[in-house]
């Protein structure tokens, strides 16, 4: 299929942007590494009047430690943070979820922020946003606000961002000396996760964020537990998920695999 006619907008500056977004609102749609977008303007899933790119400001594309926390502009591709060369002492989490997401050619298009702005409950960058309790910043014409994970993913590909809005960012916070572990299960290696988990050790317990089961990425925080008291904390969980049937895995193979995953690396990083 074709998408359907729409306007094109190569953004020369940020402030360009925002007057856009501003002036279209819901009828512009901003394109950063479009490896989502593209194949939903294809299936006549999306239909915007205008695209605006902005995958040429510099000023999207930086990575940057500001204080306790790493800054990722909407325009790093997935491709960049993977070969920051700070990734792996900083963003522990990302670096083992990153490899899992799409495959090379995708990650070197793909963007950070617009795999978030997609928001599909099934990819792994969502997930790590609420597992490590980020931020995102989003800036309009009129204003700034800082959004948490947990209050950024609205529902199934749905998210709090305005139409007037820009993600500029997101801020993940670096946590010293703490120990984190991921795994996903998926048909084939780069499709999006049946089930994806991550965990890591906090300073009172455990957290554990699951992806691919409720319509948002999900976190729990619990106290170090184990034997039945693990299992029973578990099978809460993966019961609250609400997981549905769907041609890919069934509520329950869903609800197993939180309860074996979960275990595995919650013994994993409190080992």
């Amino acid at each position: 299929m074709k998408p359907p006619a729409f306007d094109y907008l190569r953004a020369e500056a940020t402030s360009q942007v925002l007057d856009v977004l501003a002036q279209e609102g819901g009828d512009a749609r901003v394109l950063a590494g479009g490896q989502s977008l593209m194949a939903m303007l294809n299936m006549r899933l999306a239909k915007p009047k205008l695209l605006i790119d902005i995958m040429r400001l510099n000023e999207l594309r930086r990575i940057e430690r500001k204080g306790d926390a790493v800054v990722i502009g909407a325009g790093v591709r997935q491709a960049d943070l993977l070969a920051w060369p700070h990734l792996a002492g900083t963003l522990p989490l990302v670096g083992l979820a990153l490899p899992w997401v799409g495959h090379m050619q995708t990650r070197s298009r793909g963007t950070i922020c617009g795999s978030l702005a997609h928001a599909d409950p099934s990819a792994e960058m969502p997930l790590v946003l609420v597992a490590l309790g980020g931020e995102v910043h989003l800036r309009s014409s009129k204003r700034r606000s800082s959004v948490p994970a947990k209050e950024f993913f609205a529902g199934m590909m749905l998210t709090t961002r305005a139409d007037d809005e820009l993600i500029e960012s997101i801020s993940l916070p670096v946590f010293g000396g703490s120990r984190f572990a991921f795994r996903e299960v998926a048909r084939r290696h780069g499709d999006f996760a049946i089930v994806a988990c991550a965990a890591m050790k906090t300073p009172t317990g455990v957290r554990l964020a699951v992806g691919g089961v409720a319509d948002v990425p999900t976190a729990r925080d619990w106290p170090r537990l184990d034997g039945t008291a693990l299992d029973d904390a578990l099978n809460a969980f993966a019961y609250e998920l609400g997981a549905r049937d769907d041609v890919h895995a069934t509520a329950r193979y869903r609800r197993d695999l939180v309860r074996l995953i979960g275990r595995d690396l919650i013994g994993e990083v409190l080992q």
